[in-house]
């Protein structure tokens, strides 16, 4: 794809997840959460280091399932910090326990996507930024859902992962005008 967002990089990993996922709209709730658990991850990191170990992170998190992740304990932190798959580092696994307990409680007052899509009104924010250099790496949006997650017992998602959080998830395009993804996306609710 001619055009493309600079970041994308030159690896096929890299090109595929932004020509089919960067920025698509997701309305499902635990699908939200892996993206925003990942993103914890990610923090300090390179984005492509995450990317190579997703299918590592989806089966020693059990499928990024809540229920499952939320009754966790020392032993199973104990067997995620010798998983090779996974960026091993103590205080995001354990915060992904307590996580999955936030989650839960959101979940069963009005369910986590909608929790998060009430921050941009339900409806994709619509960015047009033609560099790279001209892309935010926080908003006030990331800001409110920053305070918003840490208030709801989330960790590991400041206003900067909040809004790599949100471009992910497709609550803000942020694809730049010159890529053909930036109106395909556009055109998603």
């Amino acid at each position: 794809m001619d055009g493309r967002c600079g970041w994308a990089g030159p690896e096929q990993i890299y090109i595929d997840y932004h020509d089919t996922e960067w920025g698509v709209p997701q309305r499902d709730g635990r699908a939200l959460w892996e993206l925003l658990c990942l993103e914890g991850f990610q923090a300090g990191l390179s984005w492509i280091t995450i990317l190579k170990r997703r299918e590592g992170f989806r089966d020693a998190f059990q499928g990024f399932d809540p229920d499952v992740i939320a009754e966790w304990g020392p032993t199973e932190v104990a067997r995620l910090m010798q998983d090779p798959r996974i960026i091993r580092h103590r205080g995001k696994v354990e915060a992904m326990i307590g996580n999955a307990r936030a989650y839960q409680v959101i979940e069963a007052a009005q369910g986590f996507a909608a929790w998060v899509w009430d921050h941009v009104g339900g409806v994709p924010l619509q960015n047009r930024f033609d560099s790279l250099s001209a892309l935010p790496a926080q908003t006030d949006i990331s800001n409110q859902l920053s305070k918003n997650l840490k208030r709801a017992g989330f960790k590991f998602c400041g206003p900067t992962i909040a809004y790599a959080f949100m471009q992910a998830a497709g609550l803000v395009n942020d694809h730049l005008t010159g890529c053909p993804r930036h109106a395909q996306v556009a055109g998603l609710r």
